[in-house]
C-alpha cells in the first residue's frame, strides 16, 4: 500500500459480522433467559464445537460473562431509577436468590443492591481525575469537575442506534464485531458515542444515537458503517467516573446546574461521550467517560 492509497473499512464481510449481529440481537431480545450455547451456535450458524471460541477471541469475554455484565448494567439502572423491589431486580437479573445477586452486584459495583439504591446516584459520584469537584447547589454530594475545551473536528465510523440510550451497547457490540472481523481493532482510535435526541421530550423508542470509533482520514468507511464528522469547537467536558447506569443524573446536573450558571449557550450539535477504559476489563465504579456538551463561541 502506498502512502496515497486509502485503507478501506471493507464491506466485503467474511460472514462473521452477520453471525455476530444475529447473536447480539438475540441476547438483547432474550436477556431474561439464560444463554444456551447450542441455541446461540445455531443462531450464529457455526459449529457448536467452535463458535464460542470465535466469540470469546473476538470480544474478550465469554458469552456468559457478556450476559452477566448486561444484566447487572440493567439491574443498576433499575435500582437507580425505579422502585422495583430488590428481590424482583435480582430475579430479573437471573439470580435464584437475593444473597447470590447481592454478592455478585457488590463485587461488580462496590455496593450491596440496597445500599446502592438508598445512597442515591448523587452520593456515588466522584471526581474523575482526583481534582477539585464542583459543588452541587441543591445540597447533594459533590459533582465531577467540568472543563471548557476546544476540541478539533474528527471523523468517526459509526453504527446508528434507535431506541433507549441505555441499550446503545448493542450497537457497540456490533461495531466491535465488524472491526474485529476486518482486522481493524488495532488501527482505530477511541470508542465514542453521539446522542442526537433530547430524551426529555422524545419517546425512548424514537431516540437517535450512534456508536462510533475515531478513524483517520486515510480510512474509507463503507457499509454497514457510516462516516460522521464530529464538530470542532468549544465543549464543556464533564469528567465522569462511575457506572454507565448513573450517567443520566450526570447529564441532568450538567444541563440543569452547570450550564445555567456558566454564562455559555449550547451549540446546535449532538453531545459526545468518549470512553476512556473498557467495561469488559474495568469495574463499573471505575469506568471513566468524558461527557462533552457542545458550546457556542463565547461572546
Amino acid at each position: 500500500m502506498t502512502q496515497h492509497e486509502k485503507q478501506t473499512i471493507s464491506p466485503k464481510d467474511n460472514g462473521y459480522i452477520r453471525r455476530f449481529s444475529r447473536v447480539i440481537e438475540y441476547i438483547y431480545a432474550n436477556l431474561d433467559q439464560d444463554p444456551d450455547l447450542a441455541t446461540l451456535a445455531e443462531i450464529a450458524a457455526l459449529s457448536p464445537w467452535h463458535w464460542h471460541r470465535v466469540w470469546q477471541s473476538t470480544y474478550g469475554e465469554s458469552i456468559v460473562a457478556t450476559v452477566k455484565r448486561l444484566r447487572l448494567h440493567r439491574a443498576a439502572a433499575d435500582l437507580s431509577y425505579t422502585d422495583t423491589p430488590v428481590a424482583q431486580v435480582a430475579k430479573r437479573a437471573g439470580y435464584g436468590s437475593l444473597e447470590a445477586f447481592s454478592r455478585s452486584f457488590k463485587q461488580a459495583y462496590g455496593h450491596s443492591p440496597s445500599s446502592y439504591r438508598s445512597a442515591g446516584v448523587q452520593a456515588r459520584v466522584q471526581p474523575a481525575h482526583g481534582g477539585a469537584p464542583v459543588p452541587q447547589s441543591k445540597g447533594h454530594s459533590l459533582m465531577h469537575e467540568v472543563e471548557i475545551k476546544s476540541l478539533p473536528s474528527e471523523h468517526l465510523a459509526v453504527l446508528r442506534h434507535k431506541g433507549p440510550y441505555m441499550e446503545i451497547g448493542k450497537a457497540f457490540e456490533n461495531l466491535i464485531g465488524i472491526l474485529a472481523s476486518r482486522n481493524l481493532m488495532g488501527q482505530v482510535g477511541a470508542m465514542k458515542a453521539l446522542y442526537f435526541s433530547d430524551p426529555t421530550h422524545v419517546p425512548e423508542e424514537e431516540l437517535q444515537s450512534a456508536a462510533g470509533v475515531a478513524v483517520t482520514d486515510s480510512m474509507a468507511v463503507e457499509a454497514p458503517l457510516e462516516q460522521v464528522e464530529v464538530r470542532g469547537g468549544d465543549y464543556a467536558v464533564l469528567h465522569y467516573k462511575g457506572p454507565y447506569a448513573d450517567m443520566k443524573w450526570a447529564y441532568e446536573w450538567l444541563y440543569g446546574e452547570w450550564l445555567t450558571q456558566s454564562g455559555r449557550e449550547p451549540a446546535d450539535a449532538p453531545c459526545v461521550e468518549i470512553y476512556l477504559n473498557n467495561p469488559r476489563e474495568t469495574a463499573p465504579a471505575d469506568l471513566l467517560t468524558d461527557i462533552c456538551l457542545p458550546l457556542k463561541p463565547a461572546s
